[in-house]
């Protein structure tokens, strides 16, 4: 079967339709909330909301739902990043139309690696594909050659920001998965980065893998 063993995750946030500040605030509650709950927020794939999806469709996006994701294909398919990129630092954006390298890594997943036949932002995760030890670990992922990293699932070592600014300028064109060329993606594999370096080193190597966090000052 199609898809067979990978599974696609998003979360939602909710608030009541309807709140109200309290005049006189009792027990801790400042205010009155009514109504239906209604959807606020979604996540799943980082930094779509915030990188991708444009300005005027950020409050539309977080109300939706994967399965209606084909009202935002144009910001898939006609990324502005890219071009911002291009004028702020010279670097050619890629030239493939439809963009199909980001459709894969945002709506299809990538074939061979995470795609499970359906459309819409979310994580996906091949669960038949075996983690990678913690020292073997590459921070960017499927992009560098680790198929159990970024974008199949999220692991907390995994460098989202520069391998979603790398992806975006056309990495994957240079990866042999047939989604484009890399003449098509020429500055596609500089080192865009946000000079902030992610690695799975600070965390522990079994779950939660967060460590335990630091003690504050004493009183």
């Amino acid at each position: 079967m199609s898809g067979e063993g990978i599974i696609g995750l998003w979360t939602t946030a909710s608030l009541p339709q309807t709140s109200s500040l309290l005049e006189e605030p009792k027990n801790l509650k400042a205010k009155s909330s009514t109504g239906p709950w209604v959807q606020v927020s979604r996540l799943g794939m980082p930094l779509v909301n915030e990188v991708v999806i444009g300005l005027p469709d950020k409050n539309r996006f977080n109300a939706s739902q994967p399965k209606d994701d084909a009202q935002f294909i144009d910001y898939v398919t006609k990324p502005t990043l890219p071009v911002l990129l291009n004028a702020l630092f010279g670097v050619q954006a890629p030239t493939v139309t439809g963009r199909p390298d980001l459709v894969a890594a945002f709506l299809t997943g990538l074939k061979g690696v995470n795609a499970n036949g359906s459309v819409g932002e979310m994580v996906r995760l091949n669960m038949n594909i075996q983690p990678t030890a913690q020292a073997a670990q590459k921070n960017l992922g499927v992009a560098a050659g680790d198929a159990a990293g970024f974008p199949n699932g999220r692991r907390p070592g995994d460098d989202v920001v520069d391998a979603e600014l790398r992806v975006a300028m056309g990495l994957l064109c240079h990866l042999g998965l047939n989604l484009c060329t890399p003449e098509q993606a020429v500055s596609g594999q500089l080192p865009y980065t946000d000079g902030v370096l992610q690695t799975a080193e600070p965390f522990k190597a079994s779950f939660p893998y967060l460590n335990t966090p630091l003690a504050g000052s004493p009183n």
